[in-house]
């Protein structure tokens, strides 16, 4: 009997007796589906690719947090990136039909390889250029849809209304744990001298890898008066390319499979991406066979949402207020090809591949580098925001990049919150942010190719998490949660205290 009363109970519901009159705050959760159309195409590399079958749905998910005073959103997408124009214009609408402010609204993208095409090439970015660069630019490179983005426009603003109109008095909690074994930096150092991005599994002359992971899994929860489980965000630094097979939110499926299949299938799951430019899920030390996509999704996804499971279990729970939010849009320049390499890619990019018998990664290259340098004409710096949004104790500080780890890992170490979270390809996208020492001579490897994806100047990085930094420590952390404190003495347990029993 006992045995059947613990299955039929949620697990929320087995703690709401020792939360009774704990602190709330209002918060809402919704998500709407953003799942693309087989046959359109998949975002990611440089060329093109298409849809040819669904594995799971794509969602936008958000969670809007609400202490009285003002309103701020959290808005995760199961997409490869989200460009600025759509942002400015998701915003423009959120502020209209809810009344939050653009300022306090992130929309980070979790950078899966297997959603819809917000990304690269946007609609009529190249419609001025030569009619030779638009074919490359249109027909040759990965490129977003017109219908695609319009409908993810839609969704977006969809989810943060019924997450507004959703809001209630619910106890939140904010902790994180840990996840070292789910994701891997991908750059190696060599025995050349330099660096690169995944060198082979199994490739003697690696030394060492050259740079860390970020194994924090960053946790906000919020229930009901019922002890249930209402919604959750979870940040955590790992490329979304395991790739199961066909459309799909990637690992963050499984993320929420763990977390709903313990919690129930009512909580809303927002993830936003850490800083994970060069983190992914492939392990180039490993003596083992990799696993497949399929497999691959389930060890990060499982793994970081059993680490997230393990948070919620022990998180205090109460209000956390206050929330605010900071801003700054920087203009940062773009790098520029050499004329020596411009001249070589313009002769290489007008030839066919295929017909010409030139390597496909040097074409695509050197198509990337004629597209830049028509780019740099138009607009030789490129807008880039900065954004912390404070929920209490926790910060989230956004970059629009592929930012590499070592950034996350500063912000959080120069961050006067006890509580905070890289969100990486939030509000817009530039592309690869390396570190300097990656674009110097020991550096090297895919992320520091010049693209007209990746473009930045070698400070870029830096100046962002400066930034980053400056804005969370504008704002005051809020305390954390904590049960009330124990007062009530009791006496001691009859079967404990007793003294040793000697024998005869």
């Amino acid at each position: 009997m006992r045995r059947r009363l613990f299955l039929q109970l949620s697990p929320g519901a087995l703690f709401a007796q020792s939360w009774k009159g704990a602190a709330t705050m209002k918060a809402g959760f919704a998500d709407t589906d953003i799942t693309p159309e087989i046959g359109m195409e998949q975002p990611g590399g440089y060329g093109k690719s298409f849809h040819r079958a669904l594995h799971d749905p794509c969602k936008a998910r958000a969670a809007v947090f609400d202490d009285g005073r003002g309103k701020v959103a959290l808005v995760g997408l199961d997409a490869l990136i989200v460009p600025r124009h759509l942002v400015l214009a998701v915003r423009r609408d959120i502020e209209s039909k809810c009344g939050i402010p653009g300022g306090r609204v992130m929309i980070g993208a979790s950078h899966s390889h297997s959603s819809g095409p917000l990304g690269m090439i946007q609609p009529g970015e190249f419609d001025g250029a030569p009619e030779w660069i638009r074919k490359l630019a249109y027909e040759q490179s990965s490129m977003a849809d017109a219908k695609y983005l319009k409908l993810t426009h839609e969704r977006i603003v969809e989810a943060v209304v019924k997450a507004d109109a959703a809001r209630s008095d619910l106890m939140l909690g904010v902790g994180s744990g840990v996840e070292d074994k789910a994701a891997f930096n991908r750059r190696f150092r060599m025995k050349n001298g330099r660096t690169f991005t995944h060198p082979g599994q199994g490739n003697l002359d690696i030394v060492k890898a050259a740079g860390p992971i970020d194994p924090e899994v960053g946790v906000i929860g919020a229930w009901d008066s019922g002890g249930k489980l209402r919604g959750v965000v979870v940040n955590y630094a790992c490329h979304a390319t395991t790739s199961p097979g066909g459309i799909s939110a990637n690992w963050i499926y499984n993320l929420e499979r763990v977390i709903r299949g313990v919690f129930g299938e009512q909580v809303v799951v927002v993830f936003l991406q850490g800083a994970s430019g060069d983190i992914t899920q492939v392990d180039n030390l490993n003596p083992h066979v990799q696993p497949n996509g399929e497999e691959s999704a389930w060890v990060v996804g499982g793994r970081v949402g059993a680490e997230a499971t393990k948070v919620l279990f022990s998180m205090h729970r109460g209000s956390l207020a206050p929330v605010d939010a900071a801003m700054k849009v920087l203009r940062i320049p773009r790098r520029k090809p050499s004329s020596a390499r411009l001249k070589e890619a313009i002769d290489l990019a007008r030839k066919d591949p295929a017909k010409d018998n030139i390597d496909r990664t040097e074409w695509t290259f050197a198509k990337e580098t004629v597209m830049l340098d028509w780019m740099i004409r138009q607009e030789p710096a490129v807008e880039v925001e900065v954004q912390a949004i404070q929920v209490g104790p926790s910060v989230f500080v956004s970059n629009p990049a592929e930012y590499f780890v070592e950034f996350g890992l500063d912000i959080k170490a120069k961050s006067r919150f006890p509580f905070t979270y890289p969100v990486e390809l939030a509000n817009g996208c530039v592309g690869y942010v390396p570190t300097e020492e990656a674009l110097s001579p020991s550096g090297g490897g895919y992320e520091t190719r010049l693209t007209a994806y990746s473009n930045l100047v070698p400070t870029a990085g830096r100046d962002i998490a400066n930034t980053g930094i400056e804005l969370a420590n504008k704002l005051t952390p809020g305390p954390v949660p904590k049960t009330a404190p124990f007062t009530e003495r009791r006496p001691a347990w009859s079967y404990g205290d007793v003294p040793a029993q000697p024998e005869d």
